[in-house]
């Protein structure tokens, strides 16, 4: 199947500002956002990717726009609401500090799965349609460009987390031990028995092993690697001096 890069946006305005953006329109990324997501776009530059999904929000487009720039060839960029940030409702715009004292925190922190915020959408309703959004793409890119493709999905911190805590097979309730920083990328490869979990919230290290042929993955497509697989045919890069 193809290979997932999730990609977190970088650092926003209200992320530096300790607030819940939320949906909210105008935020944008910051100095340091705009850093990281190009810092991300020259990782994902080895990476001849066949198309890049996006959350309609402008911090996500905009660091989309950091990782197409890069790109040798000319990838697709898309739109999916159903990578969208959670609808937190009344809770959106308000800072984190003041939301922390509400009760409805723990239940966030402590089980994910029965929070519902105000006015808004439930945890469970945002991973089930964010993963069924980046499956259905997963598919398509599968189909179109065959089982060595990689493309890349630039979405949110809780909704990348609620993917890859599906993709791990754990509970929604323990979605909270996964952390998934600003501009950050996370590797999913589905298969036709189950996920396969690459690699979470890295920001440095080389990605060209991802260009690997549909030949060198054929061994993905159905099963787990047993004893670990034989990884990657390419050299680790050179030790920094």
């Amino acid at each position: 199947m193809a290979t997932v890069i999730l990609v977190r946006h970088g650092r926003s305005t209200a992320n530096a500002d300790g607030v819940l953006a939320g949906r909210a329109a105008g935020v944008t990324l910051d100095e340091i956002g705009h850093s990281q997501a190009a810092h991300t776009g020259d990782r994902l530059a080895v990476v001849p990717l066949v198309g890049l999904v996006a959350s309609p929000l402008e911090r996500c487009r905009q660091t989309s726009q950091a990782i197409l720039d890069r790109q040798a060839g000319s990838p697709a960029m898309s739109v999916d609401t159903g990578i969208t940030e959670c609808d937190y409702g009344q809770w959106q715009g308000r800072r984190l500090a003041d939301l922390s004292k509400e009760d409805l925190w723990s239940v966030v922190l402590r089980q994910p799965s029965a929070a519902v915020f105000p006015g808004g959408e439930s945890l469970a309703a945002m991973q089930a349609r964010a993963v069924a959004a980046i499956r259905r793409h997963d598919a398509v890119f599968e189909s179109q460009h065959g089982p060595g493709a990689v493309w890349a999905a630039v979405s949110h911190g809780d909704i990348i987390k609620a993917v890859l805590a599906d993709a791990f097979g754990m509970h929604l309730d323990l979605f909270q031990r996964i952390h998934v920083n600003p501009a950050s990328a996370s590797i999913v490869r589905y298969t036709a028995a189950q996920p396969h979990v690459v690699s979470t919230n890295t920001d440095a290290g080389d990605l060209s092993w991802l260009r690997e042929t549909e030949s060198a993955n054929k061994d993905t497509t159905t099963s787990a690697q047993i004893g670990g697989g034989a990884g990657p045919t390419a050299p680790p890069p050179a030790a920094l001096s």
